[in-house]
């Protein structure tokens, strides 16, 4: 294979061991780029943000703002990079001695994005309203704030008019590029707030440190599923580094309530603490994750950490039961088609878009998740790569097929009347068919190479992790361990596998399969227990009693 051909070039040409080589040929890096890859600088990949439409004017205004000390209102989507948008734009105005008013949406009671009542209150009482994360196709609700100015921050789609607003900084704007395509809202946000540390610079004064504001940028990027390309993975990289000084009050708050005893990783990012400053919008109080990431206070934010760690804990207990009601309509309807999806009465609005995702990694198919209260739906749907579902759903709004709907290519959000929900179903079917979701098969794994356990060394573990930081675009190294002897198995909780595998005469490797009863593998491994088995899976490092051993995130196995 090409990649197999490249990686053997790399190795020789660079002196890297030969599984990072297969990371970083698998990824596309040349081998003279080589060493700038494995030390990304946010300097060198940093884009200049007036190449963004609107940025200059948006950064301008909202400096006039700070200079006149007009009063300003932040209005935030209620998820992760909502959450932190806002708190780039507090922190960084506190800074300068200053204050704005944070208002985010009830997911339930108001939906996503602005509205019309609480756009027209805002105005009534601040000079500027600053919309992130959510804005731009809401026409109606920003008109409703005249004559109050509105700057909107976003990044999901937009349509062929923009609403009235004094700047509209979106890279998935229709007149963009869609070089910037990958930014998360924060990721915009702090772009903007680059420009208006320059504007300041060239009037002669100083601007707040942003680097140190590179933590939540980094949380946003992966809780947002953003790909992890380009300026995403500098400020991925950075940002954990910053985190890991634990100078955040309420991410360190939230850290310890988790009991995060490691430095971060982008799996902490995406899998330990998004989900828990989440849960507020999910199933409590909206603005509870973005106060817990904007407050300086240790007490204030000690309290609200406590208080997400609850809430997470009632969302795990709520997304369970939909969870198996949706997966138990989905084997009814067949999962073969371009689309998966399920509907059901009373299911939380706060879940809907969690169990999506799970529906879509069960069957690599596009999935859209919806609830209902009454006559009116609210939905949430996850993609697979290389199709967009933002777009298909933008354009069933656009036909009134539902009443309202968009997104990005990975993730979108809906609602509609009951009597539209099998129509609007099947022409989105027929829409992400077009685009080839009905020719996916069963995801692939795909494999970085082949290891002994006995390979699978902390050293290792630690020279792969010099490729990373890994998620959405740049997927964890996944290797295969051929012929291993299964020495043990324990069946953990309700539905997790632990088992120990080695070469047959050197050390002994750990092994987790979370879900592996949810199937079929956790009990043909319990089968095959003392002899010989083919695994696949990712490599970590699990500490434990200050001690680093690697154990091996099991995903597949096969017979020899």
């Amino acid at each position: 294979m090409e990649t197999d051909r490249a990686a053997e070039a790399m190795a020789q040409l660079t002196g890297h061991g030969r599984p990072l080589c297969s990371v970083l040929a698998r990824l596309g890096v040349p081998s003279d780029g080589v060493a700038a890859f494995l030390a990304p600088r946010l300097k060198d990949l940093l884009p200049d943000p007036r190449s963004l439409k609107d940025m200059e004017a948006a950064a301008r205004r909202f400096l006039m703002a700070v200079d006149r000390a007009q009063r300003i209102a932040i209005f935030a989507d209620y998820d992760v990079d909502g959450g932190a948008s806002a708190a780039l734009l507090i922190r960084w105005l506190r800074d300068l001695g200053q204050t704005a008013t944070l208002y985010i949406p009830d997911r339930i009671d108001e939906g996503y994005g602005p509205n019309v009542p609480a756009m027209t209150a805002l105005a009534r009482d601040h000079d500027l309203i600053i919309c992130v994360d959510c804005g731009t196709l809401s026409h109606e609700p920003l008109a409703a704030a005249a004559p109050t100015d509105v700057i909107v921050l976003d990044h999901h789609l937009g349509g062929e008019t923009l609403p009235p607003a004094v700047a509209v900084v979106n890279p998935n704007r229709q007149d963009e590029s869609g070089d910037l395509a990958h930014l998360c809202a924060a990721g915009v946000v702090f772009l903007m707030l680059v420009e208006a540390n320059r504007q300041r610079r060239e009037a002669g004064q100083s601007g707040p440190d942003l680097i140190a504001l590179l933590d939540l940028v980094a949380l946003a990027t992966v809780a947002d599923v953003a790909p992890l390309i380009g300026v995403n993975r500098a400020f991925v990289r950075q940002g954990l580094a910053v985190m890991a000084r634990r100078q955040h009050v309420g991410l360190t708050a939230l850290s310890d309530s988790a009991r995060l005893d490691t430095a971060p990783s982008s799996y902490h990012l995406g899998f330990v603490l998004g989900p828990r400053i989440n849960a507020g919008g999910r199933v409590g109080k909206a603005d509870l994750g973005a106060r817990l990431l904007a407050t300086d206070d240790p007490e204030v934010a000690a309290g609200l950490a406590a208080r997400l760690e609850e809430l997470n804990t009632d969302r795990r207990d709520i997304e369970a039961k939909v969870r198996a009601d949706a997966l138990e309509q989905v084997e009814q309807r067949s999962s073969d088609g371009p689309l998966v999806w399920a509907a059901g009465e009373g299911w939380h609005p706060g879940v809907v878009g969690i169990v999506a995702a799970r529906l879509k990694e069960a069957t690599n198919r596009p999935a859209v998740v919806i609830g209902f209260d009454g006559t009116t739906g609210k939905g949430s749907g996850r993609s697979v790569a290389g199709i967009d579902l933002g777009a298909a759903i933008h354009r069933l709004a656009a036909n009134g097929l539902i009443e309202r709907g968009g997104g990005h290519k990975m993730a979108a959000g809906l609602s509609l009347h009951r009597d539209q929900l099998e129509t609007a179903m099947a022409h989105l079917s027929e829409l992400l068919a077009r685009q080839g979701a009905g020719d996916l098969g069963p995801r692939d794994l795909t494999l970085d190479g082949m290891l002994m356990a006995g390979a699978a060394t902390p050293e290792l573990v630690q020279n792969l992790e010099a490729a990373g930081p890994f998620g959405a675009g740049a997927s964890t190294p996944r290797f295969a361990f051929p012929d291993a002897l299964l020495h043990d198995t324990r069946r953990v909780g309700e539905t997790h596998l632990k088992l120990t595998v080695s070469d047959g005469s050197g050390p002994r490797l750990d092994g987790i399969c979370f879900g592996a009863f949810d199937g079929p593998l956790g009990p043909e491994l319990e089968r095959m227990r003392g002899g010989r088995v083919h695994l696949a899976g990712r490599l970590e490092l699990n500490t434990w009693g200050g001690r680093q051993r690697v154990q091996i995130r099991l995903e597949d196995a096969a017979t020899p």
